[in-house]
């Protein structure tokens, strides 16, 4: 198979990827446009022989010795440009799979394009530190530094919403900084895994550094998190799957980017048309399907029916429908499923009390965007991770008592604030537990090169190129001890201690 292949708009093969070679042993699995519903693609379930083939390859790649950082950095520069140059045709292929509307799921490929290039710098970069040894009495013998080294197998496993360029965040940063790495994409989003692999393989990586497992996270997944053989797992998902990959994978290291309930602060001073422009944009683009999506939005009681007629507004202009429209802002969820959940969770809480302002139509596996007013904050709409196109919006009066129940919240990603008062930002900046704190922007603000990730139930580690590929990077010490200190310090060394006590033992 060549890359025409998976360029393909009207239907694709997809099959895993092992060595270099595609295979299709295993379940054919339907991928479908995910407002027509018409078939786009077909996949299929890696076997557990598939995983077994790859991950033996990708180890003895590893024992066989680490590719030169020039020539990683070449490599991943090479399949930047080959992407940035067929970034319509893959935007499009996003849209059709994943649901993003075209010109978000174009963008996608030209920043994954740039996530590439910032992970093949940091690579190259990668440097570690002398050691003051003689800071220490009795080591003035000693010269120490450390070294950054590859940590070795990485499987990464990766959603349906951004399925390019959250996969160059795993697999760029680990090719960059010298490992091997088996990607365990979504069942339902497999062709833009495939397009990178096959592009870092066409730019010159080595086959058996990267490999391409397709199936579900219940069968293939299961089983990649169960082998023995990974060094580290860089996940990006749920809470309740991150939870379980912890529990599974044991001591070993895990990178986790889970979700959240993403809440933008709206103050008494805040420049209420930008903020409520943003707001609504950066709701329900890609259906709010994002862990940052602007989901509860406070804003102080003096301004607040201002602020809510300007976000109704803009929320009322949004067009919803196909995704490869150009002229649509809001596409579907990813599936029926997903719908149905989205519908029920409006419906539960305008039962509880919450004002229906705009939205909650269902056309097809398309939501209208929703705005819901003051619906009860300890209901699910609020306190949980909705991911779909809706917005909670509610009033608050003290900033303080407000950072505090943020706080209190089981997630800490991000959480946006408007304001002009440098004193507010400051007091939201040294209150919050989150992450990242975005003045002036909504929680969903995400540079590729920015360290991203949150704590609580959102996850641990950092991704980032830079932050990644320390993260898939292991520190080694190393240190020369001389055969006599040139130094009369009038101290013992360390190793003529040790000896004078063996003596006296």
């Amino acid at each position: 198979m060549n890359l025409s292949d998976l360029l393909d708009l009207g239907f694709r093969e997809v099959p895993n990827l092992i060595s270099g070679a595609w295979r299709t042993d295993g379940e054919a699995l339907e991928v479908r446009q995910k407002f027509t519903g018409e078939p786009v693609a077909r996949t299929y379930a890696a076997t557990p022989a598939d995983a077994d083939e790859a991950i033996h390859a990708a180890t003895a790649q590893l024992q066989a010795g680490i590719l030169p950082g020039h020539v990683r950095h070449g490599i991943l520069y090479r399949a930047a440009a080959w992407l940035r140059e067929h970034r319509q045709t893959i935007g499009r292929i996003i849209a059709q799979e994943s649901g993003k509307e075209l010109a978000q799921s174009i963008s996608e490929a030209e920043r994954t394009a740039h996530t590439l290039e910032l992970s093949a710098e940091y690579g190259r970069a990668l440097v570690g530190e002398m050691v003051p040894m003689d800071a220490s009495p009795g080591f003035e013998n000693a010269t120490a530094m450390t070294m950054r080294v590859p940590i070795g197998l990485v499987c990464a496993i990766t959603p349906f919403n951004s399925p390019l360029n959250l996969v160059a965040h795993k697999v760029g940063p680990a090719l960059a900084a010298g490992n091997a790495v088996i990607v365990k994409p979504s069942e339902l989003t497999p062709t833009p895994a495939a397009i990178l692999a096959k592009a870092l393989l066409q730019a010159g990586l080595p086959v058996d550094l990267l490999h391409v497992l397709n199936g579900r996270g219940d069968t293939v997944g299961q089983y990649l998190l169960e082998h023995a053989a990974f060094d580290m797992y860089s996940f990006t998902g749920s809470a309740k799957v991150g939870l379980h990959i912890k529990r599974t994978v044991g001591l070993r290291k895990v990178a986790l980017e889970l979700g959240n309930n993403s809440a933008t602060i709206v103050a008494s001073d805040a420049n209420i048309a930008q903020a409520a422009d943003a707001c609504a944009r950066q709701a329900f683009s890609n259906s709010g399907q994002v862990c940052i999506s602007v989901q509860r939005i406070y804003v102080h009681e003096d301004i607040a029916d201002t602020f809510i007629d300007q976000l109704v507004t803009v929320t009322k202009s949004l067009k919803s429908g196909n995704p490869e429209d150009d002229s649509v802002n809001v596409g579907p969820v990813i599936n029926e499923a997903a719908a149905q959940r989205a519908l029920e969770l409006i419906d539960s809480a305008t039962s509880a009390g919450a004002q229906l302002a705009t939205g909650g139509e269902l056309n097809g596996n398309c939501i209208s965007p929703t705005v819901l007013i003051e619906p009860n904050r300890d209901h699910p709409v609020v306190s949980e991770e909705a991911f779909a196109p809706i917005v909670s919006v509610m009033r608050y009066t003290n900033l303080d008592e407000l950072i505090h129940d943020i706080n209190d919240g089981m997630y800490g990603l991000q959480t946006g604030i408007f304001t002009s008062s440098i004193e507010t930002a400051f007091k939201a900046v040294h209150g919050l537990r989150m992450g990242g704190v975005i003045v002036n922007g909504t929680s969903r603000y995400r540079a590729d090169v920015m360290p991203y990730g949150g704590i609580k139930a959102s996850g641990s580690g950092r991704e980032g190129p830079k932050y990644a590929v320390e993260e898939m990077t292991e520190t080694k010490l190393v240190i020369f001890n001389l055969q006599e200190s040139p130094f009369d310090t009038g101290l013992k060394t360390a190793s003529t201690t040790h000896q004078s006590s063996k003596k006296g033992s």
